[in-house]
């Protein structure tokens, strides 16, 4: 099985936060999808393992910051290959409380969301959120996309992502 197929798949490239009364949370997260326009409602996909899963989860509200393909590359890196549980992710990142939760300045539009429902997805949990707030703060720029952040930016897939494949299980190159 190639597993390069999966990337051909159109994802973009998030950051995802929640927060309770004392911590800040967030990870990065290339599966978000709209699902409907009234209620406007988006689903996620967050492993297991994240601290930002596991407190969006006790606090039912989630935000999305959708990321323009011009963002610098460490803020990727921030939010995706430490925990939340380890370091705090926020520090020296500017963002916004919006609807009391973290939402970083860099995007290019973001969502605030209450969670409606979830499903067990085996390393990852699907998260249903009905959108309570949402605006574009970046009208121009263009939304990156998780080709780009392979093909352009060169990133990796950290071992929490749906799409990480370990080394030893991906395809040879055929001559």
């Amino acid at each position: 099985m190639n597993h390069k197929a999966l990337q051909k798949l159109s994802y973009g490239v998030y950051i995802i936060t929640t927060a309770d009364s004392e911590k800040k949370y967030g990870c990065v997260a290339n599966s978000v999808v709209q699902i409907t326009s009234s209620p406007a409602s988006v689903a996620v996909s967050i492993n297991h393992d994240n601290a930002t899963h596991d407190k969006i989860l006790e606090t039912g509200k989630f935000s999305v910051t959708i990321l323009p393909t011009d963002v610098d590359p460490s803020i990727i890196g921030g939010f995706g290959y430490r925990s939340s549980r380890d370091v705090d992710k926020f520090e020296g990142t500017a963002h916004t409380m919006r609807d009391e939760l973290p939402v970083p300045d860099v995007g290019m539009a973001w969502m605030t969301c209450q969670v409606k429902q979830t499903m067990d997805a085996g390393s990852h949990t699907i998260i249903l959120g009905e959108i309570i707030n949402c605006d574009v703060t970046r009208g121009e720029a263009i939304a990156m996309t998780y080709h780009y952040y392979h093909a352009v930016i060169k990133g990796k897939s950290p071992k929490n992502a749906p799409t990480y494949v370990a080394e030893d299980e991906k395809p040879s190159k055929i001559s």
